[in-house]
């Protein structure tokens, strides 16, 4: 429907190659360098701030023929479970008892391959502290070469603070706190959006953003999301403009409202 109404050929706000922000390129320069020393990186943000765009920043850097980049996701699961999605990872095929064995000799040999290696777990606020502590401990049998990156939410770094966490903490290289956008990265992320698929800047007028900056409250996701969904409303209209209107129209939806405006709202039906 956008494509149609806009006559361009992508949509905004809907795609995956999304340039790294300010703080993020700092972060990706900074996971760079701790990589030549066996580096053990922690990222922390809240939900939507830009981990995963982040995350997925690092995970193209295996289209380049001096990086492997092994990256899952899934970290519910048993220190067997995320041997053996690291292994897929790896392309490993190998029998379960000699998955360990065989990880850190797929690491040495990507070194022996003049290779940097990156390993991102996401969501690793998940992962219980036993896991982690086998995991640090596998990954402490890696070549130097190679970075392990978690992506975590601010629980992952409560949790290493305490007393009994200490053997992983220590250990850590690199950390950093990924915190909300301000106002002017926020519209700064708007306008790039519009300009990469051809889209004029003027798509949405001032107090349209005015109300997507406010409501997003320095949440790239948030943001991203209602940009996307004010567009499908104005094109439901047939509108190139979006306005406030259909920003509101969208702010209306259950899901944009906030626990308090529900209960009343409840409470008047």
């Amino acid at each position: 429907m956008i494509k149609s109404i806009f006559a361009t050929t992508k949509e905004p706000f809907n795609r995956n190659n999304l340039v790294p922000m300010a703080q993020q390129k700092h972060i990706i320069d900074i996971i760079k360098i701790h990589a030549g020393q066996g580096g053990f990186s922690v990222i922390i943000g809240e939900p939507g701030v830009g981990k995963s765009v982040l995350r997925e920043h690092i995970e193209h850097w295996s289209n380049e023929r001096d990086t492997t980049v092994v990256s899952f996701s899934r970290t519910m699961h048993t220190y067997l479970n995320i041997l053996k999605q690291l292994a897929l990872s790896f392309k490993l095929d190998v029998p379960t008892k000699d998955i360990e064995q065989a990880l850190i000799n797929s690491a040495f040999k990507q070194v022996q391959q003049r290779k940097t290696l990156y390993i991102l777990i996401d969501d690793a606020h998940l992962l219980t502290m036993e896991v982690l502590r086998k995991l640090r401990l596998l990954f402490e049998r890696f070549p130097k070469k190679h970075n392990l990156v978690l992506f975590g939410e601010p629980d992952l770094l409560h949790y290493l603070t305490l007393n009994v966490n200490q053997d992983i903490k220590s250990r850590i290289t690199f950390s950093q706190t990924i915190k909300p956008l301000n106002d002017d990265d926020l519209e700064r992320y708007i306008v790039k959006e519009l300009e990469a698929v051809k889209m004029g800047i003027n798509t949405f007028d001032v107090g349209a953003i005015e109300v997507i900056i406010r409501s997003a409250s320095g949440n790239l996701r948030l943001c991203r999301n209602l940009c996307y969904a004010s567009l499908i409303e104005a094109c439901r209209e047939a509108k190139k403009t979006v306005t406030i209107t259909h920003v509101n129209q969208v702010l209306m939806q259950p899901h944009w409202r906030s626990h308090d405006e529900l209960l009343k709202q409840q409470v008047k039906s």
